[in-house]
């Protein structure tokens, strides 16, 4: 299944980080945080992805094309380094389009721009590509498929230290509790999609606004609920708290699950992950 990756915002909340590169490309530990999550969905099967570049696109391209494994892979070096025998690999059953949708487009817009490359796929996934789960995505695809919805988006409750205030008439305050106590669930950025999405966009259009309302009015759109982990990259504080996880539990790299069978991370077997050639193509 084919995973679609908006990657053209600015990150303008996490300036000092991203003033040379796009918000995916900040750096969580020695790799991106868009790499993070194309080994998340790699995991589970899902490794032909399509790339909607905007802002300095032209670092994404970059960093795929001088791609450095012996960053996050163990090797062997010999010879004075004339020789190095990676020991793992991390990407080479992947495939990427890079598909450049406009520096100041809206994701709605990106969507569309990509729809050329998801002809003929009944489904596709879509992601923000700012932020990190560890949900098990084959329980929330296989109630999508199930439904006769035409998307799906994942709610998780949200991860801010603000609190809820409630008040009364006069003002008198009766309750104040964290957000993170209340029943608000947001959308957590993680979408599956049924080619029957693109009718539904109209030129312009914000996704998770008027093309969305449609879905709602159609009862076509559909919620996975999950409150496990899930955090984002807007800010700062936001990239600070997953360096420090990744220092330790890293909870989004259920790919770890592999050397540690005591994990449950729902993953499918094996034989069911579908080995795929690497072929890296541009569309400019």
């Amino acid at each position: 299944m084919k995973v679609v990756l908006f990657c053209g915002g600015s990150g303008m909340r996490l300036r000092g980080y991203s003033d040379d590169v796009p918000k995916p490309m900040v750096q969580i530990g020695t790799r991106p945080i868009m790499w993070h999550l194309m080994k998340y969905y790699a995991h589970f099967g899902h490794k032909d992805f399509i790339l909607c570049l905007g802002y300095k696109g032209n670092c994404i391209k970059d960093y795929f094309l001088h791609y450095d494994e012996s960053v996050s892979n163990n090797f062997v070096w010999s010879k004075g380094g004339k020789n190095v025998e990676l020991l793992n690999r991390d990407m080479d059953d992947w495939t990427i389009t890079f598909v450049e949708t406009g520096a100041n487009a809206n994701i709605g817009q990106r969507l569309k721009a990509i729809e050329p490359y998801v002809q003929g796929e009944e489904m596709f996934l879509a992601n923000y590509g700012d932020g990190l789960s560890d949900v098990p995505l084959p329980t929330m695809l296989d109630t999508f498929r199930k439904s006769n919805a035409i998307a799906s988006l994942l709610l998780v409750q949200p991860t801010s230290s603000f609190d809820i205030v409630d008040a009364g008439p006069e003002g008198m305050v009766r309750e104040i509790r964290p957000i993170t106590r209340t029943d608000i669930w947001i959308n957590g950025g993680f979408f599956a999609m049924r080619n029957d999405i693109f009718r539904h966009i109209l030129p312009g259009e914000e996704l998770v606004r008027e093309p969305f309302q449609r879905l709602i009015d159609k009862q076509a759109l559909l919620a996975h609920k999950y409150n496990g982990f899930w955090q984002c990259m807007d800010t700062f504080k936001d990239k600070q708290h997953l360096e420090e996880l990744n220092q330790g539990s890293a909870p989004w790299k259920v790919w770890n699950c592999a050397a540690n069978s005591s994990v449950d991370c729902n993953c499918p077997p094996l034989e069911q992950r579908k080995e795929q050639q690497i072929v890296v193509s541009a569309h400019v």
